[in-house]
């Protein structure tokens, strides 16, 4: 191998109502949320810590977007890290009235044990946020 990846700088997911999205990630995940231009016109990023969910409407055309092929919202499975307490999380969640998938459940993560709670987004994605123990 010639080379090596360092680290994610973003990812797309396809979705429903950009909107929607958008609000949702904002409120159960504290992203905050930017637009910026393009060359297919204004997107919707969601930004947390150094990285980055850009939302591509499903709608969009495949190829001026440079997508995957067969774009459908709701297959994505993200896990987020977090120093909030599992616990906390899945009272933040509840008391949005999200219905929780999981968890707290001890998961292996990149970093070793995790301890991880799931919901699904509005277009059905798995989302987890993990905590790994403080050290």
């Amino acid at each position: 191998m010639t080379f090596s990846i360092d680290t994610l700088d973003h990812l797309v997911l396809n979705v429903a109502d950009v909107e929607v999205s958008a609000a949702w990630y904002a409120r159960m995940l504290g992203m905050r949320r930017a637009e910026f231009e393009s060359r297919t016109g204004t997107r919707v990023a969601m930004f947390y810590g150094n990285q980055k969910i850009n939302l591509r409407p499903v709608t969009a055309d495949t190829v001026a977007w440079f997508t995957g092929r067969e774009p459908v919202p709701g297959s994505a499975d993200l896990c987020f890290v977090t120093t909030t307490s599992p616990a906390e999380v899945k009272a933040h969640w509840l008391a949005q009235g999200v219905e929780i998938e999981a968890g707290p459940v001890e998961r292996d993560g990149a970093r070793g044990k995790m301890t991880s709670v799931y919901c699904r987004d509005p277009d059905g994605n798995l989302i987890e946020v993990a905590t790994y123990p403080q050290v």
